[in-house]
């Protein structure tokens, strides 16, 4: 039997609890999860590449699962799918504007590969509003996003904003 493997795309910036769930629940429809961390042209991160993905890293070390690893890319996501020999993408969808967009995208990967598919989770009814791009501004803004993230990445986010000392600098 061929092991059944699935990406998780995205550029977590930062990871969300939003983010973990679609993790958690990914990696029981897959033998094994990669959690692809990647660069997006269209957006002004707030970490590095290299930050996030250590801060990937370490969430998913906490979620003590033993099918799922993280790995950097900077490619078109069908091929880094190949490259891993994934036959999965897994996404997650928020709401209507999510599924528009994320919809679009899934129908321009299987163009370029058929073999691949993409799955859709819906998030967590209680972490549908949860958007990384929120999470950052409402930090950069001086609110809590204690219930938006885990414990340490609140603590990266609220060390970035202290360290730019500025107000709307993303």
């Amino acid at each position: 039997m061929t092991r059944r493997v699935g990406i998780y795309p995205g550029t977590f910036d930062p990871i969300t609890l939003g983010h973990a769930d679609i993790i958690r629940r990914g990696a029981k429809l897959v033998d094994w999860l990669i959690i692809g961390v990647t660069t997006n042209p269209s957006k002004n991160p707030m970490f590095s590449t290299e930050e996030r993905f250590r801060m990937v890293e370490r969430e998913v070390a906490n979620m003590g699962l033993g099918n799922v690893e993280v790995v950097g890319f900077n490619a078109l996501l069908v091929k880094f799918a190949q490259k891993q020999g994934a036959s999965v993408i897994i996404r997650g969808l928020r709401a209507v504007a999510d599924f528009e967009y994320e919809y679009q995208m899934a129908g321009m990967n299987q163009q370029l590969d058929d073999d691949i598919e993409t799955v859709f989770l819906m998030a967590d009814v209680s972490l549908q509003p949860i958007a990384s791009k929120l999470v950052k501004e409402i930090a950069i803004y001086g609110g809590d996003i204690a219930k938006f993230v885990s414990p340490p990445v609140r603590a990266d986010v609220e060390a970035r904003v202290r360290e730019t000392g500025t107000k709307g600098d993303y």
